[in-house]
């Protein structure tokens, strides 16, 4: 999958961080990150950490954690904002997010997503992944979740 050509991915930056948090209240209603979280994750090698902009505006965010000694990596947040989806941000965040994974050794990665959230659940079965498990109300609101996993291409494999 392309990128928009009006979109631009790439790693967060401290200069992000006001926008990354703006994001993340208005995409999300429960269990959000906060400002020193972000600030955390910006500085750490155990995260990935992507924005998509255009305009210099921003348009979503993607965000991946590694484990030390694993080949399995946590997709803990993706986010696009309400004026970008229908874009192709959130499948672009989300390409970009495994091409990267992969090029740091992981070969699997693992999500939760809120089973109402369609779109994302469509988003995540069209590129791939494979529902593993339910969990019953494993949001902060209650809501029930879907862990989904995938596996990635073996980059040593032709």
């Amino acid at each position: 999958m392309s990128t928009p050509p009006d979109i631009a991915l790439r790693p967060a930056r401290p200069g992000d961080l006001a926008a990354l948090v703006a994001l993340e209240q208005t995409a999300f209603a429960y269990d959000r990150m906060s400002r020193r979280q972000y600030q955390r994750h910006l500085g750490s090698d155990r995260a990935i950490l992507l924005v998509a902009e255009s305009a210099g505006e921003l348009l979503g965010s993607a965000l991946l954690f590694l484990r030390r000694h694993s080949d399995l990596a946590r997709l803990y947040s993706l986010a696009t904002a309400a004026a970008s989806r229908g874009r192709g941000v959130g499948r672009a965040l989300l390409s970009a997010i495994e091409a990267l994974a992969i090029t740091r050794g992981i070969r699997r990665i693992r999500l939760e997503v809120r089973r109402d959230n369609t779109a994302a659940v469509a988003l995540y079965e069209g590129h791939g992944y494979r529902r593993v498990a339910a969990l019953d109300a494993y949001y902060d609101d209650g809501a029930d979740a879907w862990r989904y996993e995938k596996t990635l291409p073996d980059p040593a494999q032709p």
